[in-house]
């Protein structure tokens, strides 16, 4: 069957159509994205604006015409981080399902991390053991591990590239190695305070990195362009990524965009998602990830098949 998702991220909204069936690979066969930067739109007082609302809602309404122009059988939506903590996100879900017809789904931070985690499992397959995965968006970062398709522990943090880039207060173009350093500890002393869970899970077979900030970090440090498809076997070691916070910290954003892989809407937030990797690879004990280009919109597919299909 052909279905439709749309991914209402923290900084793009993605709509995908696939065909798709159950204990099948799921093909893309459209695409439609907007630069929405959702998080950057929440003021002060922690509502979205009214102009990205408004533009979320007629981007939705985009969707559901092509879902029918391209013989969509079921479109389904799901928002993160953003839309989550956001003051008036219900109100804008409610004005996304009275306008348009259609329901984003608000998925809870663990929520994500199991959905990401079964895309993993699904793609690397049960040879891959025991999984370890790392993935961070724009506003959150999620960690899971486990030996089975639901994962053993299911963490989520508000440590997403963007946020920390934001929040954790990284400015400057590029910002002082002062601020830097301190950023860089309060990372870490956030992360250290939830990963024993993680570290009881047992020791990973395979320690898996997705994202778009973890592919970009990637191609930094050599790994294969996305042209040549998604079945190149990519990774990214701490040894590189370090290597690249070295880097990145001294230069502005519009010197980041010379780097291999990195547009320049992800270059201001590339070193906040890089301090962040770092210190999960750190104290998580890990020396490489292995790179997965399936992630949370397609563990929800994959898991919207399986209820179609029960």
């Amino acid at each position: 069957m052909r279905l439709g998702v749309i991914d209402v991220g923290s900084n793009t909204v993605h709509f995908l159509v696939v065909d798709a069936h159950l204990g099948g690979h799921p093909l893309p066969a459209f695409s439609h994205k907007i630069e929405l930067r959702l998080s950057e739109s929440i003021g002060p007082d922690g509502r979205v604006d009214k102009r990205c609302a408004q533009r979320l809602v007629s981007f939705v309404g985009e969707c559901r015409q092509l879902a029918e122009d391209n013989g969509v059988e079921d479109t389904f939506g799901f928002a993160t981080s953003a839309l989550r903590e956001a003051g008036n996100g219900e109100a804008i879900l409610e004005r996304v399902r009275t306008e348009t017809g259609i329901t984003l789904d608000v998925l809870a931070g663990p929520d994500e991390a199991r959905m990401t985690f079964l895309a993993v499992r699904r793609w690397f397959g049960w040879s891959s053991g025991r999984l370890l995965v790392i993935d961070i968006g724009g506003g959150s970062l999620e960690l899971a591990a486990g030996i089975d398709e639901e994962p053993d522990v299911a963490i989520s943090l508000p440590l997403g590239a963007g946020r920390v880039t934001r929040e954790r207060l990284l400015p400057g173009d590029p910002p002082e190695p002062a601020t830097v350093k301190r950023v860089r500890s309060d990372l870490r002393a956030a992360v250290a305070a939830q990963v024993r869970p993680l570290l009881k899970a047992g020791t990973p077979d395979r320690v898996v990195g997705t994202s778009k900030t973890i592919r970009s970090l990637a191609r930094i440090a050599g790994a294969a362009p996305s042209a040549e498809g998604p079945y190149v076997p990519r990774s990214l070691t701490l040894e590189d990524l370090s290597d690249i916070v070295r880097r990145v910290r001294d230069l502005s954003a519009a010197q980041r965009t010379q780097l291999p892989g990195v547009s320049v809407t992800r270059a201001p937030q590339l070193l906040g998602g890089a301090l962040v990797v770092e210190a999960a690879m750190e104290l998580l004990r890990v020396e490489r990830l292995d790179i997965c280009p399936w992630a949370l919109r397609e563990g929800l597919i994959l898991r919207r098949l399986d209820h179609i299909a029960s």
